[in-house]
C-alpha cells in the first residue's frame, strides 16, 4: 500500500462515527460522579481545586469504561491514585525545566512500556501522563499540590463508590459474553446445514473464557446460570462439526444427511434459546419443533457409526446447556458440589509481578512495545520543549496531544491523530460559540463541563472524533470555570494539538514498528501451535487415559491465541505503507485458510477421542511425534522463506496404515492432516513451475494425490 492510500484509509477510519449500542445509564453514573466531585470542590475549596479533582474523577470514570472483566471499582481507584501521584511528583519538579523534562521522559517511557500488560493498563497510564501535563500547572505551592492530589484520589473513590452503589446490569458483560458464544455456535449449526465444512470464528468462545475467569470475590456472587455453561459450549463445537462433515460423518446427500440437517437446525434453536435466557436472566423457552426433532427415536435407525455417536453426544450436551441456562433461581447445595471450580483471576496486586514479567519480555529493540515507548518519549520531550519555547502559552497541549494519540501500531496512531485534530476543531468551535453567546460564570461552566463529559462517556464507543469533540469542549469549560477566557486557550490549543499530532505521525514514519515484515513469524507461530494441538489429539489415541500425553485443552487454547495473534497482525499490516517482503496478500490468505483447516481437522478428531478404557493405538504416538517435530521444522522453514516438507508425517502415516486402523474417523482425520499440510506447502511455494519442451509445466512429486488408497476424501 502506498503512503497516500495509507493516509487516506487511516484518516477515514479516524473520522468515522459508527452506530453502537449506547449505555446511557453508565454514562449518567459517570457524569453524576463528576458532578458530585466538582460541586464539593467548588463549595469547599474553590475553582482551582475543583479543576484538579474534576480531572481525577473524569479519568477514573474513563477507566471504568475500558474492556476488563475485573471489578470496575478497582480500575477507578487505580486510575485516580496513579494520577494523583503523577501530579504531585510533576509539581515538585515543575519549576525546573530539565528536572521536569527528565520526570516526563521517565513517566512517558514507563507508560509506553505498560502496553505490554494490556491495552487497559496502557490507556490508563498514557492518559495519566497527558492529564498530568495540565494538572501540574494548577497548584501554587507544595501544600496545595498535595491537596490537589488528595482530591484526585477522592474523585477516583467517588466513581468507585458509585459503581458499587449503583451497578448497571450487574454481571451484564459476563452474561453477554457467554450468550454471544452460545449464539455464535447456534449460527454455526445453521450454517453447517448448508455448508458442511463452514468456518467458525473462535473469538466469542475466547471472550467467554475471559469472562469466566473471575476473582475470588466475584466467584462468591456469580449467578448460577453462568456456572459451567461455557465448558459445555466448548465441547459442543467439535461435535457439531463432526456431525456435519462428510469426511467423518454421513454422505453429502440422502436420508442420513436430511436427518443431520434436522438435528443441526434443532441444535441452533436450542442454543439460541439458551443464549436469550442467559442474556436476560429469564427461563429457557425451546421451540416445540426443536424438542420434537431431538427426542424422536428415528435417529438410531437412520444414523450409524461415528454420525450416531456424534448425534447422541450432541443431545447430551444440549441437555446440559439447558439445565445450566435454566438454573436462574440461585445455586443449590447440590449444584455447588457438582459445578466446576471457577477460573480464578489474580487480584490487582497479584498482577504486578505478571505485568513486570510482560514488560521485561518486551524489553528488546525489535519489540513494537519498546519502540513505541522510545518513540512516545522522544515526541513528548520534543513537544514539551517546542511548546515551552513557542510564544503561545499553555505549551503542554502539544505533548499532551502526542501522548494521547500515539499507539504501538501505525493505523491507530495515524487515525487517532486525525480524529483528535478534527474533534478538537469541532469541540472548540461549539464550546467557543456557546461561551460567546451565554458568557457562563463559574457554576454554569461547571455544569457545561459535566454535560460535555457525560456526552463523551455516552459516545466514546462510537468513534474517536465524537469523543475528542466532547473532550475539547469539556476542557474549554473546565478551564473557563477557573477564570481563563476562551481567547487564552482556544487558538493555542488548536495549533499545539495539530503540532502534537504531526509530531506523533512523523515519529512513527521515522522510527516505525511495522507488522508486515513479522507476518511470516506470526504464521510460523500459528503453525507450531496448530501442530501441537493436532499432535495432542492424535496422541490421545495412543494413550486413552491421557496421562502420558499433552493436555488437549491447553493445546487448543494456545492454538486459538496464535490464530488471533495472526489475525490481529494481518489487520494491523493491511493499512501499512510497506511492501509484503516475501509474503504476498494472496499467499497470506491461502495460508490462513489452510491453517484454519488444519485446526478444524484436529477438532474433528477431538470430537471422537477414545474413552479411558479403550485399546491404545501405539502407531498414533509416532504420528503425533512426527506432527510435532515436522511443524516445528516447517515453522523454521517459513521464517527462512523456504517451503516446508512433511516427509516424516507421511512416513508415520504409512507405518500406521501397515498396522491397521480400527476406526475410519481416525484414518480420515490423519489423512486430512497430511493433505492440509501439503496444501500449506503449495500456498507457500510461489516459484513458477519448471516448463517442459512442449510448454507444459512439470508436476510436483506428490501431486498425484494421497499415497494411500484409504487417504482423505476430496473436499
Amino acid at each position: 500500500m502506498t503512503w497516500l492510500r495509507a493516509l487516506k484509509e487511516t484518516a477515514r477510519a479516524g473520522l468515522t462515527v459508527e452506530r453502537k449500542r449506547l449505555e446511557p445509564l453508565v454514562a449518567l453514573r459517570g457524569a453524576a460522579g463528576l458532578a458530585i466531585v466538582i460541586g464539593l470542590s467548588l463549595t469547599l475549596f474553590g475553582p482551582a481545586v475543583a479543576a484538579s479533582s474534576a480531572f481525577g474523577a473524569f479519568q477514573a470514570a474513563i477507566a471504568t469504561f475500558q474492556r476488563s472483566w475485573r471489578p470496575r471499582p478497582e480500575l477507578a481507584l487505580a486510575s485516580g491514585t496513579s494520577l494523583a501521584v503523577s501530579t504531585f511528583l510533576g509539581y515538585l519538579t515543575g519549576s525546573h525545566l530539565l528536572l521536569f523534562l527528565a520526570l516526563l521522559c521517565l513517566w512517558t517511557f514507563l507508560a509506553g512500556l505498560s502496553w505490554a500488560a494490556g491495552p487497559t493498563v496502557g490507556i490508563i497510564a498514557s492518559s495519566n501522563v497527558a492529564i498530568m501535563l495540565v494538572t501540574v500547572t494548577i497548584p501554587t505551592s507544595v501544600v496545595a499540590a498535595a491537596g490537589h492530589a488528595a482530591m484526585m484520589i477522592v474523585g477516583g473513590c467517588v466513581q468507585a463508590a458509585l459503581v458499587i452503589l449503583f451497578p448497571v446490569r450487574r454481571w451484564g458483560a459476563h452474561r453477554d459474553a457467554l450468550a454471544d458464544a452460545l449464539a455464535a455456535e447456534a449460527d454455526y449449526a445453521r450454517r453447517l446445514r448448508h455448508d458442511p465444512v463452514a468456518a467458525f470464528d473462535p473469538e466469542p468462545l475466547m471472550a467467554a473464557r475471559d469472562a469466566a475467569t473471575i476473582t475470588a470475590r466475584q466467584a462468591r456472587t456469580r449467578p448460577a446460570e453462568l456456572h459451567g455453561a461455557r465448558g459445555v459450549a466448548e465441547r459442543i463445537r467439535p461435535v457439531l462439526a463432526s456431525l456435519a462433515d462428510p469426511a467423518v460423518g454421513v454422505p453429502e446427500e440422502g436420508k442420513e444427511r436430511d436427518r443431520v440437517r434436522e438435528l443441526l437446525a434443532a441444535a441452533g434453536a436450542v442454543l439460541d434459546a439458551a443464549a436469550r435466557a442467559i442474556r436476560h436472566g429469564e427461563p429457557v423457552r425451546i421451540p416445540p419443533e426443536a424438542q420434537a426433532a431431538l427426542r424422536t427415536p428415528d435417529t438410531g435407525a437412520i444414523l450409524t457409526g461415528p454420525a450416531y455417536r456424534a448425534a447422541t453426544r450432541l443431545g447430551a450436551l444440549l441437555k446440559d446447556v439447558l439445565e445450566t441456562a435454566g438454573n436462574s433461581g440461585g445455586p443449590s447445595a447440590e449444584a455447588d458440589r457438582t459445578a466446576p471450580a471457577p477460573l480464578l483471576r489474580p487480584t490487582l496486586f497479584a498482577l504486578v509481578p505478571a505485568a513486570m514479567r510482560a514488560v521485561r519480555a518486551e524489553l528488546r529493540h525489535e519489540s513494537p512495545v519498546t519502540r513505541h515507548a522510545i518513540r512516545v518519549t522522544a515526541v513528548a520531550a520534543a513537544g514539551y520543549l517546542l511548546g515551552h519555547w513557542l510564544p503561545l502559552g499553555h505549551g503542554y497541549w502539544a505533548p499532551m496531544a502526542s501522548v494521547m494519540v500515539m499507539r504501538p501500531d501505525f493505523s491507530q496512531t495515524y487515525s487517532r491523530a486525525v480524529a483528535r485534530f478534527g474533534g478538537t476543531l469541532v469541540g472548540v468551535a461549539l464550546a467557543t460559540g456557546l461561551v460567546q453567546l451565554a458568557h457562563p460564570g463559574t457554576g454554569l461552566s461547571a455544569a457545561l463541563a459535566v454535560l460535555c463529559a457525560g456526552m463523551m462517556y455516552l459516545l466514546m464507543r462510537t468513534g474517536q472524533v465524537a469523543a475528542q469533540a466532547c473532550v475539547a469542549a469539556y476542557v474549554v469549560f473546565l478551564l473557563g470555570m477557573g477564570g481563563q477566557q476562551w481567547t487564552q486557550t482556544v487558538p493555542e490549543r488548536v495549533v499545539l494539538t495539530l503540532l502534537g499530532g504531526v509530531l506523533g505521525m512523523i515519529a512513527y514514519a521515522l522510527y516505525p514498528a511495522w507488522e508486515t515484515p513479522r507476518l511470516r513469524t506470526r504464521l510460523a507461530d500459528w503453525l507450531i501451535a496448530d501442530g501441537r494441538y493436532a499432535a495432542a489429539v492424535v496422541d490421545r489415541y495412543a494413550h486413552p487415559a491421557g496421562k502420558a500425553c499433552p493436555d488437549v485443552r491447553e493445546a487448543l487454547l494456545a492454538a486459538r491465541d496464535a490464530r488471533v495473534a495472526w489475525q490481529e497482525a494481518v489487520d494491523r499490516a493491511k493499512n501499512e505503507p510497506v511492501r509484503h517482503r516475501g509474503l504476498s496478500r494472496a499467499a497470506a490468505a491461502d495460508a490462513e485458510e489452510v491453517l484454519a483447516q488444519l485446526g478444524r481437522v484436529a477438532m474433528l478428531m477431538e470430537a471422537h477421542l477414545p474413552e479411558r478404557g479403550d485399546t491404545p493405538v501405539p502407531a498414533a504416538a509416532r504420528l503425533a511425534d512426527a506432527l510435532r517435530k515436522s511443524t516445528e521444522q516447517g515453522a523454521k522453514a517459513l521464517r527462512e522463506r523456504r517451503v516446508p516438507k512433511w516427509e516424516a508425517v507421511r512416513t508415520a502415516l504409512d507405518e500406521w496404515d501397515g498396522e491397521g486402523v480400527p476406526d475410519r474417523v481416525v484414518r480420515r482425520g490423519a489423512g486430512l492432516l497430511l493433505e492440509t499440510l501439503d496444501e500449506l506447502s503449495d500456498a507457500m511455494d510461489t516459484s513458477p513451475p519448471p516448463m517442459l519442451v512442449d510448454g507444459t509445466s512439470t508436476k510436483r512429486p506428490d501431486d498425484d494425490g494421497p499415497r494411500n488408497p484409504e487417504g482423505p476424501a476430496a473436499r
